[in-house]
């Protein structure tokens, strides 16, 4: 964290706090709504802290596809700690403040996570690929090791996308107005705040996203596409089931995910649209890392029998 901080002793910012605007002004949606995004909050993080100790105490999940979920359930259960908060005291609190400092921190985080995500999401479908496509080499194109240097570079990755970011977003002036238009510290509810130039920002930040969009959206089309090309040859209708139940969580998650994503960061031309950005986004970071587990879990048997015979190791 040194070559932020660094940074941040070179911005000229005048703005020592911002305020958070929050999901809606409207008193009456402040308590219906804290309710509802606590409730949101405790079921991601009671969920992914679930199934991570399941994929965890259950030696028949130790596999390469549970190691990539136990991964994407670890980054929503940090995840949760990154917005959800501040979120929830903007509803209760008169006015909701957060230090640039933790502002900026909140911004790396927040980029780190979503960048992460992105990449694990794109592992898990080569994961697929190969365990449907090239089952004989399952266990040497998925070992181990070839397994946690995919971990590995999805998280470098995400810190390297992360610290651009944020350093760039250090480098910019703010110095008249401190009102954000959203529940968190996001990229363009702060250029447009910027006092100064945000040409390169706005550059920058196309640069880094479509590179993600478009690395793990080549990658994980051409999986699919070959999976696909793969089931239309099978000959048992049973394997083409098995190899469809297979793909289908991440099929969700992957849509759900990027969808939502892809809708939030449309940059906005008007008011109502900046409204519907905020709507969209309370999707990728608050709702579905809630999913996530759900959908692993319940469309999943061998999460189902662990989950039976947890219960009757606690009971008996």
């Amino acid at each position: 964290m040194q070559p932020v901080k660094q940074m941040a002793m070179k911005s000229n910012s005048s703005v020592t706090e911002f305020i958070l605007m929050g999901l809606t002004v409207q008193p009456g949606l402040q308590l219906p709504l804290f309710v509802f995004f606590l409730l949101n909050y405790i079921a991601t993080v009671v969920g992914n802290l679930s199934l991570m100790n399941l994929i965890y105490l259950n030696s028949h999940l130790h596999t390469p596809m549970y190691f990539f979920i136990f991964n994407l359930s670890c980054i929503d259960f940090c995840y949760s700690f990154v917005c959800s908060p501040k979120m929830l005291m903007g509803f209760v609190s008169e006015k909701n403040t957060i230090s640039f400092k933790g502002c900026m921190s909140q911004l790396f985080f927040f980029c780190f996570f979503v960048n992460s995500d992105c990449y694990v999401l794109t592992a898990m479908a080569y994961d697929r690929y190969v365990a449907i496509c090239q089952p004989l080499q399952y266990t040497t194109f998925m070992s181990p090791k070839i397994c946690c240097l995919l971990m590995f570079g999805s998280y470098l990755m995400g810190f390297a996308g992360a610290m651009v970011h944020t350093g760039f977003m250090i480098r910019l002036s703010f110095c008249d107005s401190n009102i954000i238009n959203h529940y968190m510290c996001d990229i363009f509810p702060l250029l447009q705040l910027s006092c100064s130039s945000t040409y390169v920002n706005e550059l920058v930040s196309s640069a880094v996203v479509g590179t993600i969009l478009i690395l793990s959206s080549i990658i994980i089309l051409v999986s699919y596409a070959m999976i696909l090309f793969n089931i239309i040859h099978m000959s048992s209708g049973k394997a083409w089931s098995k190899a469809l139940g297979t793909c289908g969580s991440h099929i969700i998650t992957v849509s759900l995910f990027y969808g939502s994503g892809m809708l939030a960061y449309v940059k906005p031309a008007s008011t109502e649209s900046v409204g519907q950005g905020k709507i969209f986004s309370v999707f990728y970071t608050l709702v579905i890392p809630m999913l996530n587990p759900l959908i692993y879990s319940l469309r999943n048997k061998d999460v189902k029998d662990a989950v039976k015979k947890t219960i009757k190791r606690i009971t008996s």
